[in-house]
């Protein structure tokens, strides 16, 4: 399982659309062999299909596709943006927080939403991914959390 580590990680993203944050976030998936780019093709066609039904929290939005459409190991990674995109979501608009998941479970799937949502309910940690200023700050993070 690999979770928001370094090389998941890419901060002070320019996108022009929520398909693009979206597309930034996958990458990185695809790049650390956590999934193909069909997988990413996927997340982005469940985000035309169902809307912004991955937008859970003010200004986090967590894209994901079935296991089956190209996932390879359970794996999160994520994504700040430079500038926060609209994804068309009622209240948690505009996103600036992208955390892709990849599960290959239903099991991993639920790990994985367990340990991020950990993360996502502290509003200090919230923050500090808003301030983060490199991948080893996310990092700490997580092992702050770890170790709580």
């Amino acid at each position: 399982m690999k979770f928001l580590e370094r090389e998941l990680i890419n901060l002070n993203v320019e996108v022009q659309s929520a398909e693009d944050a979206i597309r930034a976030a996958g990458s990185l998936l695809v790049s650390g062999g956590a999934a193909d780019a069909s997988y990413v093709d996927a997340m982005v066609q469940a985000y035309r299909d169902k809307g912004p039904y991955f937008v859970l929290a003010p200004h986090i939005a967590l894209p994901h596709a079935k296991a089956e459409d190209g996932v390879h190991e359970a794996s999160v990674a994520f994504v700040r943006l430079k500038q926060p995109v609209v994804f068309g979501h009622q209240t948690n608009d505009p996103v600036d927080l992208v955390f892709a998941l990849g599960s290959a479970s239903n099991a991993d799937h639920i790990a994985l939403l367990r340990r991020l949502t950990l993360l996502l309910n502290d509003p200090n940690d919230v923050q500090c991914f808003r301030e983060a200023g490199s991948p080893e700050d996310i990092e700490n993070i997580i092992l702050r959390r770890n170790e709580a």
